[in-house]
């Protein structure tokens, strides 16, 4: 008991629910290793009596609460004695009385001083009750960026690519966002791990998705460094050759190695007064995060990617061993700041070219739910993350043993302490250049199920977070921002979650096969009919499919099925999916004659594609997401959960509906996405 007690405290949850009225208790092994993570010995009787005679004394010695948030520009201050003085220390150095109104919004701290000389401070958060919304409601197309390559790409898409898409979209298809996946800095390789959502760092961008031909110093190359680049570009034109024409798969390390090697060549070219001083500024704002993502990946050249084997002193970014050997690799350092620098500057671009266009939102950029454990934020922010933790899922319907997706979480009170700064600098950095933000997993902003090393996923625990403050720094930095910002809500969801991101203004995510009528289903119904577009929730991104996900193509016709049995991942008969599945099929599309929404009539793919997209359309929801790859037809997933080496996870470029790969400028030609793009543009009104 005095375990679970301690584990209470601490926010870590001693049994949870895979199904309504289903406990199941936390191994005692699991809540020991949880809580040694949160720098809490409970491995024997002794320790715990001592870990709660120590958490009980500091509380009742504690002034301040760790961290203090407040919606809106005043509140309540936390129970203090009485004749306790206030008062605030604003993030721009100004101080003014607890009681000032209004508080202004941001990042300040609170100090407390009592009539018996006791004082103390705390990191105070002040943020609107809401989030910014869309302007109005709006669609817009979701794509993978690396899938997307034009005429001028080096074999994946890159940020020239999205400009251009951006631009097109925003006066052709008269759209209002474009989502993109997480541009994260990845681990570098060989290989590289594709996956955007295990990156090295969630805080800076990869200069993998530079085009190098629009940096300024390019034109300005000459002699033995322009024909390199030019043979540079002879040999990118190969790989996207290969891509476009031959199946080849995406291979960014490929892409990668041209590039570099074009960006060292480019960098020999003095800059103008003007480069320079705005690369200066830029050095200045990074400040120590740019500098430790830059020295990590100077190491990472000289030591391998994995900071957990490098030589002891280069572990801690804070060595003298570390100092010196930033010193030493100094102008490798300097050249990833510049590559951050570089890369900021073509998503700034992008962003700008998707305004200029028309849209109302323009970029939505994806944050990930983590980081990879041997990459530069996890060196870098050590005492942010649980050492020997990683993140996951319980065991449900979809995955009876459990996850584990190997991403070291944060440590709760580790962000409470410090006010929220790594989860406020992260956010304030994605959003520089986006007009919406989405947020991978969002129930994470509540809770995390962390998984002991070495243990099964089943054998882990939730965590919990300050979901108040989570969601006050978010909304402070989407108001400083003036962006909205979209929750990846699917899957198991602890009931409340939903209602509380709704009520601060934080959009779901609705897809289409998922939304179902069980308020009037049949009791023991599983697969209840198709809900009406009517009674569709307002607050969310309504689309047809994600990027783990079947398209829809592949999903009316049920070659998704067909592919999962030919890479042996169906736990059932082949007919018994089969039949299932083509009977939901026909439930959806009965649904959508009955709307006279597919006056084609059945048989034809392509007319049932638009059905659907104009279903979602019907319903009330602020934006509604056009996934590219459906417009065309294309039947492949960009990546299919529960898959490693069996299937090509991130490195398929978008294709038509026989699977020939699709260059930017044929597929904005297509027909098909015409049709598509004609439906959206009358629903609109923008003509």
């Amino acid at each position: 008991m005095d375990r679970a007690r301690l584990a209470e405290l601490h926010g870590v949850a001693t049994s949870y629910e895979p199904a309504p009225g289903s406990v199941v208790r936390v191994p005692e092994d699991t809540l020991v290793a949880v809580l040694a993570a949160l720098g809490v010995d409970a491995s024997t009787p002794r320790a715990v009596r001592d870990a709660l005679a120590a958490r009980e004394q500091a509380e009742r010695g504690r002034l301040l609460p760790p961290a203090v948030v407040l919606r809106g520009h005043a509140g309540g201050p936390p129970p203090l004695p009485e004749g306790t003085a206030l008062s605030v220390e604003t993030e721009d150095g100004a101080t003014i009385p607890w009681n000032a109104e209004p508080l202004p919004y941001g990042g300040h701290v609170l100090r407390a001083r009592t009539p018996d000389g006791r004082s103390a401070s705390a990191p105070l958060i002040v943020a609107p009750e809401r989030l910014p919304a869309p302007p109005e409601r709006g669609h817009g197309f979701l794509v993978q960026l690396y899938s997307l390559l034009s005429a001028r790409s080096w074999g994946m898409g890159d940020l020239g690519d999205l400009a251009d898409l951006a631009a097109w979209a925003g006066r052709s298809a008269g759209s209002d966002f474009l989502q993109i996946n997480p541009l994260h800095a990845a681990v570098p390789g060989p290989p590289t791990d594709p996956s955007p959502y295990r990156p090295s760092s969630r805080r800076f961008p990869d200069p993998v998705h530079l085009r190098v031909e629009e940096i300024p110093e390019f034109a300005y190359l000459t002699g033995a460094a322009r024909e390199e680049v030019e043979a540079l570009l002879a040999r990118a034109a190969v790989l996207r050759e290969a891509v476009l024409r031959h199946d080849a798969l995406i291979d960014r390390d490929a892409v990668w190695e041209l590039k570099r090697r074009a960006l060292e060549l480019l960098r020999a070219v003095p800059a103008t007064p003007g480069r320079r001083a705005a690369y200066a500024a830029f050095l200045a704002e990074g400040g120590q995060a740019l500098d430790d993502h830059s020295t990590w990946c100077a190491l990472a050249e000289a030591h391998g990617p994995d900071w957990r084997s490098w030589p002891a002193g280069l572990r801690d970014p804070r060595s003298a061993r570390t100092a010196r050997a930033r010193g030493e690799l100094l102008d490798r350092v300097d050249f990833h700041c510049w590559l951050a620098w570089l890369t900021d500057g073509q998503l700034a671009a992008a962003q700008r070219a998707a305004r200029e266009a028309g849209m109302r939102v323009g970029l939505v950029h994806d944050l990930a739910v983590g980081v990879h454990p041997s990459g530069a934020d996890a060196w870098a922010q050590q005492d942010a993350f649980a050492a020997g933790m990683s993140i996951g899922a319980p065991p449900d319907a979809f995955s009876p043993h459990g996850q584990d997706w190997g991403l070291p979480p944060w440590r709760p009170d580790a962000l409470a302490a410090t006010g929220y700064a790594p989860y406020r600098d992260l956010l304030r950095g994605l959003l520089r250049h986006a007009g919406a933000l989405r947020v991978d997993h969002v129930m994470g902003l509540f809770r995390l199920w962390w998984v002991p090393r070495g243990h099964e996923p089943r054998r882990g625990a939730y965590v919990r977070y300050d979901a108040e403050a989570m969601l006050g720094v978010l909304a402070l930095e989407a108001h400083r921002a003036g962006a909205a910002v979209i929750g990846e809500d699917l899957g198991t969801v602890e009931p409340g979650v939903r209602e509380a991101l709704a009520e601060r203004g934080v959009l779901g995510t609705s897809v289409l096969w998922f939304e179902r009528d069980y308020e009037n289903a049949a009791s023991g119904e599983a697969d209840p009919e198709p809900l009406p577009p009517e009674r569709w929730r307002e607050a969310c991104l309504a689309t047809a499919t994600t990027h783990d996900l079947p398209s829809t193509a592949a999903r009316l016709t049920g070659d998704h099925v067909a592919l999962r049995h030919r890479l042996g991942l169906l736990t059932r008969p082949l007919a018994v999916e089969q039949r299932e599945d083509a009977a939901d099929v026909a439930r959806w599309l009965a649904a959508l004659g009955r709307l006279g929404l597919l006056p084609e009539g059945p048989g034809d793919e392509e007319a049932a594609v638009l059905a659907v997209h104009r279903f979602l359309l019907r319903t009330p929801a602020r934006l509604v997401g056009i996934w590219l790859p459906d417009a065309v037809g294309d039947r492949r997933p960009q990546n299919l959960p529960g898959t490693w080496d069996q299937y090509p996870n991130w490195r398929l470029p978008v294709a038509d509906a026989s699977g020939r790969p699709l260059s930017l400028e044929e597929l904005v030609a297509s027909p098909r996405l015409q049709a598509l793009v004609d439906e959206v543009r009358w629903w609109g009104g923008r003509s």
